[in-house]
């Protein structure tokens, strides 16, 4: 592989992708009986044979050792309502114990929390991490899936959450 010379400003290219409205998303894990949370705008479907999706964690973060030691992990889709526990799930350095209490939540097949308001949920086992520069890109297969609430989606988009 070759070296790239770079002439892209780190500032404009947040801008710039900043641009490109997302969904929004807790991944939960539990390793050791500990559950571990952390607020995603990087989730994604991948494929339908095998059912596969991803989601990228920052290589920093504890959440990232946690989910890829657990090998499984939840999705929970953010209901325009749930802005509050996105800003919680998105903030480095709080306690883990009882960070769930303030959201209806329930336990999956796999053992990750899904939170009850949630628009989908998805339990996915871990297939494969990829090296994704500061982050990981983690891979799994899909293993349950729900729609427990109806309505209008929690976006990101140019550095703010927005609604439909």
């Amino acid at each position: 592989m070759h070296s790239i010379e770079r002439h892209v400003d780190p500032g404009n290219y947040r801008k710039v992708v900043g641009r490109f409205a997302t969904g929004v998303a807790i991944v939960t894990t539990r390793l050791d009986g500990v559950d571990h949370a952390m607020t995603v705008n990087s989730f994604t479907s991948v494929s339908l044979d095998p059912l596969l999706v991803l989601f990228c964690a920052e290589k920093v973060a504890r959440f990232h050792d946690a989910v890829v030691e657990a090998g499984v992990w939840g999705v929970s889709v953010l209901h325009a309502s749930m802005e509050d526990a996105s800003r919680f799930f998105a903030h480095r350095g709080r306690p883990l114990n009882g960070q769930l209490a303030r959201w209806e939540h329930h336990r999956g097949d796999s053992g990750v929390a899904l939170f009850t308001g949630a628009l989908a949920t998805v339990e996915v086992a871990t297939t494969a991490v990829y090296d994704g520069g500061d982050h990981s890109i983690v891979v799994g297969e899909v293993t349950a899936l729900a729609t427990p609430a109806e309505g209008a989606p929690l976006l990101y988009h140019d550095g703010r959450y927005k609604t439909l």
